[in-house]
C-alpha cells in the first residue's frame, strides 16, 4: 500500500535522507525507509515536506504541470506596499523569466508559531511583516526571489500547505501519515507520530 507521510521540516535541515558534509538531514526526523520528498524546501525554509514511496503520487505533488498550490507564510524586511502585493499577484519577471500570478496578502504574524533556531536577525530601524503567498508552480527559491524582486526581501519562509494538507497540529520535526486521494486503506487508520 502507498504510504504519504507529512512532515514539519525543521529549518537547517536538508530535505533529503543522506549528506556527504554531515549537517542535518531527514533521517533524524522520519525513520521510515524507502520515502522520498515530493518537491524540494530548502534547507533555511521551513514547513511543510510531504514524503512518499509511490514515484507517481511524488510526480502529482511535486509536478509544476500540475499546478498544485502550495502557501507560504513569509516574513518580510519592512511592510509591503498594496503596489508590491498586486505585482505579486500579477507575477513578476524573475531572472528565469516570468512567474504565473500568486496569490498574496498581508498577514498577522501565525499565533502560536514556534521560534525559529537560529532566530532571525532583526534590524531596530526596519519594521517586518508577514505576507501569505500560494504558488502553483515550484522554481529555486522562488518566494525568496519574488519578494526580493518587489523590495521586501524574505527573513523567515515557512511552508504552511500543499494542496488541502497542512501544517496543522504539526510542530518542528514531527510527522504523521495521511490518507492518500482515491486509495482506500485495509484495517486501521495511521495515527499521527513524533
Amino acid at each position: 500500500m502507498p504510504r504519504l507521510i507529512l512532515l514539519n521540516k525543521p529549518y537547517g535541515v536538508l530535505p533529503q535522507f543522506t549528506d556527504d558534509q554531515g549537517r542535518p538531514t531527514l533521517a533524524a526526523h522520519v525513520p521510515v525507509r524507502d520515502v522520498y520528498a515530493a518537491g524540494r524546501l530548502d534547507r533555511d525554509s521551513e514547513g511543510l515536506l510531504a514524503l512518499s514511496d509511490d514515484g507517481a503520487l511524488i510526480a502529482r505533488i511535486a509536478a509544476p504541470k500540475n499546478k498544485m498550490p502550495k502557501t507560504y507564510w513569509v516574513q518580510v524586511e519592512g511592510i509591503p506596499t498594496d503596489e508590491a502585493l498586486a505585482a505579486l499577484r500579477a507575477g513578476v519577471t524573475l531572472k528565469d523569466g516570468p512567474t504565473l500570478p500568486a496569490e498574496a496578502r498581508r498577514m498577522e504574524e501565525p499565533a502560536g508559531l514556534w521560534p525559529r533556531d537560529p532566530p532571525v536577525r532583526f534590524r531596530a530601524a526596519i519594521p517586518t511583516s508577514w505576507i501569505a503567498l500560494t504558488l502553483r508552480e515550484g522554481r529555486n527559491r522562488q518566494v525568496r526571489r519574488m519578494t526580493a524582486a518587489v523590495g521586501f526581501p524574505t527573513l523567515r519562509l515557512i511552508r504552511w500547505s500543499i494542496g488541502d494538507w497542512t501544517l496543522d497540529g504539526l510542530a518542528p520535526g514531527q510527522w504523521r501519515d495521511v490518507a492518500i486521494p482515491g486509495v482506500v486503506r485495509a484495517g486501521k487508520a495511521a495515527k499521527g507520530r513524533r
